[in-house]
């Protein structure tokens, strides 16, 4: 008596965890841990228009605190130029890994609580110091007068992370069960299902419906990221940041999508086979 909305229940709530699930995943294993965060924006130290913010930030900071007359302006362009080829150096990558390392837990706060009006910042004072180390070896005269001071660059406000901040630790603590109560329940709705081939594509489609979603909401997500940005945050680089943290979660929107589909395609078509391909038993008593 219970057997079919007791299934339908089962599998609504399998659909409803897909994408929450892909999200915990993420949150849990590309946000929280330290060395995946790292390796996730470490691509960004190539970014032409994240060097050109770092480049930007680091010559403003060291320019307002050294006076050298009336060479400020020569000074300023020399120590932009050494900066910018700085920022295509190993060195560099070296220290922008660091910085992120450095950055992580104020990640994560930005990310878990946006009522303090958090920001995802970047401490450039390790590539500061890389770059008064270069400068000295070159022999620059005001090299050793560079002072090297906590200068943070800011990459978005935790007030414009769009949806991904809301219940963003619950996300991370659920990590893994999730998916996998959603395995579990879509295989139990099935196992109780009348008509199992029937729920198998309605299950799919389910699915694919969430993995779409999912995607949609990275754009949207970008969006409203970016749309609002301080005066002083580089768009561009906000942008290739935004990317390079929501890449995995986009990505498996859409494996989600193409592989409930295609789950639905082969179901409905094999159902199709099945029909013009009786059994040789099934006409018999």
């Amino acid at each position: 008596m219970f057997r079919r909305p007791l299934s339908a229940v089962l599998l609504a709530l399998a659909v409803l965890l897909v994408p929450l699930g892909a999200l915990s995943t993420w949150a849990k294993y590309e946000i929280e841990d330290a060395d995946r965060y790292v390796a996730t924006m470490a691509p960004l130290a190539s970014d032409p228009d994240v060097r050109d913010a770092v480049a930007t930030a680091v010559t403003d900071s060291v320019t307002k605190q050294i006076d050298v007359g009336p060479l400020q302006g020569t000074v300023e362009s020399f120590l932009g130029d050494a900066v910018r080829s700085f920022t295509g150096t190993k060195a560099f990558r070296t220290a922008w890994n660091a910085a992120n390392r450095a950055a992580h837990d104020a990640v994560q706060r930005a990310l878990s609580d946006q009522s303090d009006g958090g920001a995802v910042t970047i401490d450039l004072a390790p590539i500061t110091e890389q770059v008064k180390r270069q400068l000295a070896a070159d022999g620059v005269p005001f090299a050793d007068s560079i002072p090297v001071t906590h200068t943070e660059v800011t990459l978005m406000e935790s007030s414009d992370l769009g949806p991904f901040g809301k219940g963003f630790h619950m996300l991370q603590m659920a990590g893994l069960w999730l998916p996998v109560a959603a395995v579990l329940l879509a295989v139990a709705g099935i196992y109780l299902a009348v008509r199992r081939r029937r729920a198998i594509i309605r299950t799919a489609l389910g699915a694919a419906l969430g993995g779409a979603v999912l995607a949609v909401a990275v754009m949207v997500g970008r969006g409203l990221t970016l749309d609002d940005l301080p005066k002083d945050v580089s768009r561009p680089a906000a942008e290739a940041v935004y990317d390079a943290l929501t890449h995995a979660l986009s990505v498996a929107g859409w494996v989600i999508l193409g592989v409930g589909l295609a789950v639905a395609l082969a179901a409905v078509l094999f159902r199709r086979w099945g029909k013009r391909n009786p059994s040789p038993t099934s006409g018999r008593l």
